[in-house]
């Protein structure tokens, strides 16, 4: 008869659940690494490029020629098609605006609404947003594909600085497409609004002109220009400045673009509330 033998207990492996406290910090900590190296590198690219602006030798004969044609680029093709879908936005915000504020007897508001809802606050947003879909974020991918390229090395190579030739120029574009489509539309709607409000005359001008400016007085008018100026720095200098990260491995580079138009929203957010607050705090 064998002798029987002695069943040893199995020890159970320790259960693991599929959350790590330290994991979860430690990709919490690189996302915020990422996030301020982000905001670090927009900022110091600007710096350089704000320094490279006020340089002469910055507007040569050829740095010149580049910067016309990306302007061209960035406000020629899509002015006709804004202004006149600007246009007609503007009269039907505006003729809602009137005939509401005319039929609840509110009548001596109603110009003062029409500004101020389309003029100090949706007019640079929408110019801000169209540039930025239209030239500044395709420009970002574009640059994007001639540094991974290198032709951001031969550059270098050949004696040329690549932010003056090849960065500049687009960001210069960008902020006076947005300048240029914002005082455009600006334009048109304050002639629309005068026609909704006193028609095709100009017995209404005097009033037209004591109203407008009571609205545009120096602080209005100050905060206005800074809101409209750094919204076309906002998006011209964002989708660049992704362009000149490292981006990595894991990371593709439309997560890298839709972060970047996340940073884009986000700062324009900040700005248009510091507005909010300087116009009617």
């Amino acid at each position: 008869m064998a002798p029987r033998r002695r069943l040893r207990p199995v020890s159970c492996p320790p259960m693991t659940t599929g959350f790590s406290l330290y994991g979860w910090l430690l990709d919490v900590g690189r996302g915020v690494l990422r996030w301020l190296r982000g905001w670090w590198l927009m900022v110091f690219v600007g710096a350089q490029l704000a320094v490279l602006a006020f340089s002469p030798s910055s507007y040569r004969r050829e740095s010149r020629g580049m910067v016309l044609r990306h302007i061209y680029f960035a406000a020629g093709p899509g002015l006709p098609g804004f202004t006149t879908l600007m246009a007609l936005f503007n009269v039907v915000v505006i003729r809602i605006v009137v005939v509401t504020a005319f039929a609840y007897g509110l009548t001596q508001y109603a110009l003062d609404a029409v500004v101020r809802v389309l003029v100090l606050e949706l007019i640079p947003l929408v110019a801000a947003l169209y540039v930025a879909v239209e030239y500044t974020i395709p420009g970002g991918s574009e640059l994007y594909k001639l540094r991974r390229g290198g032709a951001f090395e031969r550059m270098r190579a050949q004696g040329i600085d690549p932010l003056s030739r090849e960065v500049l120029p687009r960001v210069l574009a960008g902020i006076f497409a947005v300048l240029l489509l914002a005082l455009l539309s600006c334009l048109i709607s304050l002639l629309l609004a005068y026609i909704a409000v006193h028609g095709f005359t100009m017995a209404g001008l005097p009033s037209y002109n004591h109203s407008v400016g009571q609205i545009f007085n120096p602080v209005v008018s100050m905060i206005f220009t800074m809101k409209t100026v750094l919204f076309a720095v906002a998006v011209a200098l964002l989708p660049v400045s992704n362009a000149l990260r490292d981006i990595p491995r894991r990371a593709s580079r439309t997560s890298v673009e839709l972060q970047g138009l996340m940073q884009m929203f986000v700062l324009m957010l900040l700005i248009e509330i510091a507005s909010l607050v300087g116009n009617y705090y």
